[in-house]
């Protein structure tokens, strides 16, 4: 059954989302900061409105913001949207925050009576696109009900984690540690192999067909092989994401080394200028670290 559904975040992510709910023939009011961004959803069939005149319509609210301060804030603060959504709607949050900030959240929500999911997801802007991405969600059977129809038009998965927010999340931060870790081996082994005078398209193909592969390798090796850093999933999500899992990893007191060593290569990409660059371009860090030419670029 079509929903009446608004986006907030119109990012790669963002923008993927509203087009799969778009494309299963939901009603989709896009919001952003970059009037660029909403006019461009208009043009694929979305809406622009101003929140407070359609509100009291929406079934179901998706963030999906850069971090946690502007998800609580879009969410809580006056004239937040918690405040403004009828009872028995649902706000389906995907924004990457810790598991304390989804718990917060939720409770917000649930004192207006509204469901609320813990939804983080994973996949990328091309299945976001597809309505393909991987959701790991928690929260009471009331939100997942409620929100069913747009997790089956935005997900290919969704993983059930828990009936309580703050599960989901959890599971976002297990992903994240990988993920982030696997993007900066990719970019060591990938300079090492330089390193070594091996050709790096051969490297590329050899590992992709070894025990030493990863999904990351895979995905993000030929973006340095193509000098192509157009931003799939920025580098700048990383220190934010990858200090997530560090501050839970503390709260536990849970070594954590090789996600503290990703970190910092992270940072120092952000540094150096390619925050908003595809994160394959860590790469940059340990190019620039062992004096190695990357493919295509100059000295």
């Amino acid at each position: 059954m079509p929903k009446n559904i608004a986006v907030f975040g119109l990012g790669s992510m963002g923008f993927g989302v509203a087009n799969s709910l778009l494309s299963e023939g939901h009603q989709v009011w896009g919001f952003d900061l970059s009037e660029e961004a909403v006019r461009k959803l208009c043009d694929f069939g979305g809406k622009k409105a101003l929140f407070v005149d359609i509100a009291a319509d929406l079934d179901v609210v998706i963030i999906l913001v850069l971090n946690a301060k502007q998800a609580s804030s879009l969410l809580m603060n006056e004239p937040g949207v918690s405040l403004l959504l009828r009872p028995g709607s649902v706000v389906i949050n995907c924004t990457t925050v810790s598991p304390e900030n989804a718990r917060d959240m939720a409770a917000n929500c649930e004192k207006k009576q509204i469901a609320y999911l813990d939804a983080p997801i994973s996949g990328g802007a091309d299945k976001a696109m597809l309505g393909e991405l991987s959701v790991m969600a928690s929260g009471q059977p009331q939100a997942f009900t409620l929100a069913n129809d747009a997790l089956l038009a935005m997900a290919e998965k969704v993983f059930t984690i828990g009936h309580e927010a703050g599960l989901g999340s959890a599971m976002k931060a297990v992903n994240q540690m990988l993920a982030g870790v696997h993007i900066a081996a990719m970019a060591e082994a990938t300079t090492f192999a330089l390193a070594q005078g091996i050709d790096l398209g051969q490297c590329i193909d050899v590992i992709s067909q070894s025990a030493g592969s990863s999904w990351m390798f895979k995905n993000r090796a030929p973006h340095v092989m193509s000098a192509d850093y157009t931003p799939k999933s920025a580098t700048n999500i990383w220190p934010k994401d990858l200090g997530i899992v560090m501050e839970m990893a503390k709260e536990k007191e849970f070594s954590a080394p090789l996600t503290s060593v990703a970190l910092e290569q992270f940072n120092e990409a952000v540094l150096l200028g390619h925050g908003f660059e595809d994160d394959a371009a860590v790469a940059k860090v340990y190019a620039k670290e062992n004096k190695i030419l990357l493919p295509n670029l100059p000295t």
